[in-house]
């Protein structure tokens, strides 16, 4: 990664940051000593053992349900999506207390703790006698140890929440947007920090997934628990190389002000000059709100820039009467960035939806298809999401290399494409992703039916490799999308509210995995009607209708693309204010 840290051109080497980063100290950072790629290895790396941990732990977590706790199909797939949703909207209270209050570092750290305890005491839920739930067939687990089990998957849920919203955005300020060149290296650090998050999937999705099937769930949960041991000790490693954002304070207070002091002023017209709304002067491009810079006015929304109009002349009524009546057009314009956000962020929640699908019902088909690679190997069904694994990693290197300089030749665009035209991209491969999904069901309920296996739970004579393009597809529906979005959520948000924005964007995957169990709720009541056996039966697959879900998923998605092409059209992308004495990279306005 050193070899992409580009050299700093006629930036001083002792020059500091524009972006109001300090370094451990809490004094400006140094361009040439901190920052940049120098201590992204100590992210990523954290990062990658951080996921190793995760999906090593949940990849195979249905069959742990449906084996162990010996659940139905239909309940253990909806109690994964519960959990895996849970997962996705922690990272709101974590990012409000790193935006807030300690900053995305000690966040990080402070979560990791939970993190761990909640993997140590998964771990002993199986293996302590006491906590193991019963290897019988048809034995119940005691509801101790129901409850023990899921204590341990929400400590992670809540461990979890500290951290994914965190670390993409504090390795993304790793990078000055004052710095041309590491503007760019800030695009491709998205990239990177992807794929690291898909190489520990990788080790997860097929080494610990075999341990879990052939050596026990004990190995298969404690590896999980070391990995996230080494992924504290990575981090913590870069801690004199890094660049810090200062906390700015509640920005829930501060977007309230907002809503406040508009809703008092509704009556007040607004000024035909911009320029006359109430803002702190600032040379160098600061704004009054800690660790952010000056945004810019836009004419959205206008309604809103009423809390900036003054009412009194000379402006004393900011002395007068507080924030609660008069706030900055950077507080207004922070509070728009997250309003014009908000339809993007629901566009990616069919997306997710997709694919939670993975972790679910892909793993419920390919429990049927033939697992064995040559005389006794058998591969787990959970461990064929190592190919979308795969994809994301060959896809990440070609979208960087190769997509990205070819598309910017052809469009004139630094990137290549925009972030909206990116994550556009990805919504329309995920469509087909479902109907690779549903042909296969639809193939496989045909040899079922043919070999006269409908009521047999034998493997039908046909490979689970056949499952290979289903998850290729999504892998590359994944970099399109969820990269594009990380990266998207990250820019256009304030700076005093980035992990603000990137828990906003992991929050689709949660309502995803929650409109998956929402779906499953609804197609299990509807189907199973009049003694129905439904489309998800649970003892016997081949006797429903799976291909049905992946259609109604393949239609949702292509509805949910249509109406992003209007939200892509209606986007306008935010604008800080650049300081006089320096020369910064404006953020993109083109759609």
């Amino acid at each position: 990664l050193a070899l992409l840290d580009p050299p700093a051109g006629k930036m001083a080497a002792g020059a500091t940051t524009m972006d109001g980063t300090v370094n451990l100290s809490g004094e400006p950072a140094v361009r040439g000593k901190t920052g940049g790629w120098r201590a992204c290895p100590f992210i990523l790396a954290n990062e990658c053992c951080e996921r190793l941990a995760y999906y090593g732990m949940s990849s195979n977590l249905v069959n742990y349900m449906i084996d162990r706790l010996h659940q139905g199909n239909a309940a253990a797939a909806t109690n994964v999506n519960n959990w895996s949703g849970t997962c996705y909207v922690m990272p709101l209270l974590g990012a409000f207390i790193a935006d807030a209050y300690l900053g995305r570092f000690r966040t990080i750290a402070a979560f990791m703790s939970l993190y761990i305890a909640g993997l140590a005491l998964l771990t002993l839920t199986a293996t302590v006698p006491g906590l193991r739930p019963p290897d019988c067939a048809g034995c119940k687990p005691a509801a101790g140890q129901t409850a023990a089990f899921f204590t341990a998957l929400y400590l992670i849920a809540v461990g979890t929440g500290g951290i994914k919203p965190c670390v993409s955005s504090f390795g993304a300020d790793q990078f000055d947007d004052a710095d041309p060149r590491e503007m760019r290296s800030k695009s491709s650090f998205f990239n990177w920090f992807y794929m690291s998050i898909n190489v520990g999937a990788l080790v997860a999705s097929s080494v610990l997934v075999w341990v879990q099937m052939n050596v026990g769930w004990g190995w298969g949960f404690g590896i999980p628990a070391a990995a996230m041991a080494v992924a504290v000790v990575s981090f913590l490693m870069g801690s004199r190389l890094y660049r810090y954002q200062k906390p700015g304070g509640s920005p829930l207070t501060r977007m309230l002000q907002v809503v406040v002091a508009a809703c008092r002023k509704s009556h007040v017209p607004l000024p035909a000059d911009p320029s006359l709304l109430h803002e702190v002067a600032s040379p160098d491009g600061k704004a009054a709100i800690e660790g952010s810079r000056r945004l810019e006015h836009t004419e959205q929304l206008r309604c809103l820039d009423k809390a900036a109009v003054v009412t009194t002349p000379g402006g004393a009524e900011e002395e007068d009467e507080g924030p609660w009546r008069l706030c900055t057009v950077t507080q207004v314009e922070e509070l728009k960035s997250m309003v014009r956000l908000l339809p993007v962020w629901a566009s990616g929640i069919v997306m997710s939806a997709v694919y939670s699908q993975m972790s679910t019902m892909f793993v419920l088909q390919g429990n049927t298809l033939d697992p064995r690679m040559g005389a006794s190997f058998k591969i787990p069904a959970a461990s064929l999401s190592i190919f979308d694994t795969i994809a994301v990693i060959v896809w990440a290197l070609a979208y960087d290399r190769l997509i990205v300089p070819a598309a910017r030749r052809i469009t004139g665009h630094p990137r290549g494409f925009t972030q909206l035209q990116r994550m556009g991209i990805g919504l329309v491969i995920s469509i087909f992703s479902m109907v690779a999904a549903g042909v296969l069901e639809v193939v496989r309920l045909h040899v079922a039916a043919t070999h006269g296996m409908l009521d047999s739970k034998e493997y039908l004579p046909m490979s689970i490799f056949w499952q290979v393009p289903q998850y290729f597809i999504v892998g590359a529906a994944e970099v399109f999308t969820f990269v594009g979005q990380i990266e998207f959520f990250y820019d256009q948000s304030p700076d005093a509210m980035r992990s603000m924005g990137s828990a906003l964007s992991l929050t689709s995957n949660a309502l995803g995995n929650y409109l998956s169990t929402l779906l499953v709720v609804i197609v299990t009541a509807i189907s199973t009607r009049n003694g129905g056996l439904g489309w998800i039966p649970d003892d016997n697959l081949n006797r429903g209708h799976l291909d049905y879900f992946y259609w109604v998923l393949a239609v949702l998605s292509a509805l949910n693309f249509i109406v992003y092409l209007w939200i892509a059209k209606w986007y306008k992308y935010k604008a800080t204010a650049p300081p006089a004495a320096a020369s910064v990279v404006a953020i993109d306005d083109t759609n």
